[in-house]
């Protein structure tokens, strides 16, 4: 299995609320940037959505607010394949500081590939993103050990 490159975050100080972290919004906020990069590592980059008109929706997420994300804080966002099918991924992010021994946070989505056009519509992963995609698959004890998760997100096979 290859593991996916952190996606690593600058806070910008417009993001700190009145108690000296970082707002709740801009942990979505910095989830959906390393959703960005997982899109270019798995063949749906900008080459792609604008010959294919290929994207990825979110349309579901679940946050952990664990710890506290200051300004000074070097974020680094790791994220997981948890599992995927032929038109969804579930993706598991893990937001860690230099100074925390555990993630601040934890975020898992259902990210659904869609075509757009006068409607968009789901639609199959192209093969080759079904070839990356498969080979950042975890085994199953690292999805077990992801983190805490709410409601389980999971892929229902039809």
């Amino acid at each position: 299995m290859a593991e996916l490159p952190p996606y690593r975050a600058t806070i910008d100080p417009g993001w700190i609320d009145f108690n000296g972290h970082v707002r709740d919004a801009f942990y979505v906020l910095m989830a959906s940037l390393a959703v960005d990069d997982v899109m270019d590592r798995i063949g749906l980059d900008a080459e792609y959505r604008a010959r294919a008109h290929g994207t990825l929706y979110t349309v579901e997420l679940h946050i952990h607010y664990l710890r506290e994300i200051k300004l000074s804080d070097d974020v680094t966002v790791r994220s997981t394949i948890l599992d995927f099918d032929r038109k969804r991924i579930h993706l598991g992010c893990r937001f860690h500081c230099a100074r925390l021994s555990e993630p601040a946070a934890v975020c898992d989505m259902m990210l659904l590939h869609v075509v757009q056009g006068a409607t968009p519509a789901s639609a199959p992963f192209p093969q080759t993103t079904t070839a990356k995609l498969e080979s950042y698959r975890p085994a199953a004890a690292d999805i077990d050990a992801f983190g805490p998760l709410s409601r389980r997100i999971e892929l229902k096979r039809r």
